[in-house]
């Protein structure tokens, strides 16, 4: 299998390069959460905190397993469409270390990244064995129906910067770097979950150009507009709401750069994005035990159901 690049997830297709675009489009809703977690969300802060820890720890492997941040996007893209998916007990912190071990081992498999999970939970005071992180991993694959190859806002990137008139390669890269690191920061907001792929994608390049070219902002907008894949009014909503975190991250940064001097975690940003629920938080984040340190014995976890899916699961050849 070669190597999944997210901005080309059909990089397999011999097609014209427009029916690769028309796919694009016509497949991201199959790569998205469902709609009911995006709610749930919205109105449950204990599934909100379970997403923040969740994120936490795949990103603590990114800095501790020196994994790059295109493999744990992907790994939080398969762990957001995997509880929108999949009816699990949020409640229960093992469950949601399991879930990032073997989304963070699926993505790296994809991504060609050499991922230690034993190094990785060693560190974190936790021990899951290989069968029962491949269980996990077969759970997911079927809940995503095997789509691995995630359509993703990256993925749409180089079409909307073909519509710009920009002619310059290290200006177009300029706007292509800020606009990917915009979608990386966007990963963390809860409101942008609802919007389409493409729509994030416009969003962040609308947001890039106006930082770095405020001039050509009203052409970029006008081309942007114009493409007849792009709905106008979800397009705004995303723009507003990513504009907004932007200029909280921002505010955050300033605050903890003058506030502490002390060297902070990659996960403070996170701590800062959202105030977490003492009573939720409780349910998720309890302290290390010297049970919970212990080796888990996982063979009852899953349904009877979920345990006929597994076996009628056969591995990639």
């Amino acid at each position: 299998m070669d190597c999944f690049d997210l901005e080309n997830p059909f990089t397999s297709l011999d097609n014209q390069e427009s029916d690769i675009i028309s796919a694009l489009f016509s497949s991201e809703s199959d790569h998205m959460p469902s709609h009911n977690y995006f709610l749930s969300l919205k109105s449950n802060d204990l599934f909100v905190s379970f997403r923040q820890e969740a994120i936490s720890l795949i990103l603590r492997a990114q800095y501790s397993c020196n994994i790059d941040r295109y493999t744990t996007y992907l790994a939080t893209n398969y762990m957001d469409r995997f509880v929108s998916r999949q009816e699990i007990p949020v409640c229960n912190p093992w469950v949601l270390r399991l879930l990032v071990i073997a989304t963070i081992s699926l993505a790296s498999k994809m991504k060609e990244q050499h991922f230690s999970s034993s190094n990785f939970q060693r560190e974190e005071g936790f021990i899951f064995d290989a069968p029962a992180i491949q269980r996990m991993e077969l759970l997911i694959l079927d809940a995503l129906n095997w789509r691995m190859r995630s359509v993703t806002p990256l993925s749409f990137i180089c079409f909307f910067i073909s519509l710009f008139e920009l002619k310059d390669p290290p200006l177009r890269q300029a706007l292509k770097d800020r606009a990917t690191n915009i979608i990386f920061q966007a990963c963390n907001e809860i409101k942008l979950l609802e919007f389409k792929p493409s729509i994030i994608a416009v969003s962040a390049l609308l947001m890039a150009s106006h930082e770095l070219f405020p001039l050509q902002f009203p052409s970029f907008e006008t081309s942007i507009l114009s493409c007849r894949h792009v709905n106008k009014e979800n397009q705004l909503k995303c723009f507003n709401a990513m504009q907004e975190m932007v200029a909280n991250e921002t505010s955050d940064s300033i605050i903890e750069t003058v506030s502490s001097s002390s060297t902070t975690t990659p996960m403070s940003v996170l701590d800062c994005h959202c105030e977490r629920s003492s009573s939720s938080m409780a349910a998720i984040a309890v302290p290390e035990k010297r049970e919970q340190r212990k080796r888990q014995k996982l063979n009852g976890f899953c349904s009877e159901s979920n345990r006929v899916k597994i076996s009628q699961i056969q591995p990639c050849g």
